[in-house]
């Protein structure tokens, strides 16, 4: 597996995306559960046909890039066309000093957004994320490996990681998280997306109250043909109560504005959201619940 993934990165993104279109179809029809939760997540969400055609397709290239972005050299930049779009509304949070909470949907190439938000920002204000290791060791000591970069760390989704984000906020850093996705059992709320209960984190907001850390989204668009990406910055579409109000309200409210949000963010782009994934799916039973 190593050396088809090396070979793998040292081809074209057009390549690249080209083999992941067939990639997705292939999982698509081969697998009817796979099948049946995209078109199920995205029907509830009201997605079109034409978009829904499109997510399956994307899903593969979101596979297919990743050797290119995370088996480069350590200090080489991303090596695909980048541009940003509201890089404004980060360079007025930054100026603040104040940690930064920056919340990424699983949708379009969110492995980009990290190493975007470092190669831009990190020497000003490093950035932390927080990741679910891959149960197979030689996938995990990759994923280790190839997102430890400059100005870029890593905490793993368990308490020890928690502390680590709490931290580096406190410090007046950046951390970033996928707030879509399902938490241990112990650190969510059941609350509805996209009109149906999914079991939510708490991590986002509680991180955002306790530490006085701004909040934004950043997402990064996935150009057709292998032209590159676009790195989205925007304020979150639906704000944070503060923290009075979330004390009155419990996680609850707080964790149902975080989910308005990516809906909002979604609907931008929604052939490019892994609809595929398991978002109202039980929590997993964890050793530690925070």
């Amino acid at each position: 597996m190593p050396i088809v993934l090396a070979w793998l990165s040292a081809r074209s993104l057009r390549l690249l995306h080209a083999l992941g279109g067939l990639l997705g179809w292939a999982a698509y029809l081969l697998s009817a559960d796979y099948r049946r939760r995209l078109n199920e997540n995205a029907a509830r969400a009201g997605v079109s046909v034409a978009d829904r055609r499109a997510a399956v397709a994307d899903a593969g290239r979101l596979v297919m890039e990743l050797p290119r972005l995370w088996l480069r050299p350590r200090e080489q930049p991303i090596a695909d066309p980048l541009r940003w779009e509201g890089a404004e509304l980060l360079d007025e949070l930054l100026a603040r000093g104040r940690g930064l909470l920056l919340l990424t949907p699983h949708m379009g190439s969110f492995e980009v957004s990290a190493q975007a938000y470092a190669e831009r920002y990190g020497a000003r204000q490093p950035i932390t994320v927080l990741y679910r290791p891959a149960r197979q060791r030689w996938l995990r000591e990759l994923e280790e490996t190839a997102r430890a970069r400059p100005a870029l760390a890593t905490a793993p989704a368990n308490l020890a990681g928690v502390r680590l984000m709490m931290r580096a906020l406190r410090r007046g850093e950046t951390v970033g998280l996928l707030p879509d996705q399902v938490p241990p059992e112990g650190m969510g709320v059941w609350v509805p997306f996209f009109g149906e209960r999914a079991y939510t984190m708490t991590l986002a907001a509680r991180l955002a109250l306790q530490t006085g850390a701004a909040t934004a989204v950043l997402w990064t668009e996935r150009l057709p043909r292998g032209g590159g990406y676009v790195v989205h910055a925007l304020p979150l579409p639906v704000p944070l109560p503060d923290a009075k109000e979330a004390a009155a309200a419990g996680d609850e409210a707080a964790a149902l504005a975080i989910n308005r949000s990516m809906e909002a963010v979604i609907a931008m782009k929604p052939s490019q959201y892994l609809w595929a994934y398991n978002r109202y799916k039980q929590p997993r039973r964890a050793e530690v619940a925070a």
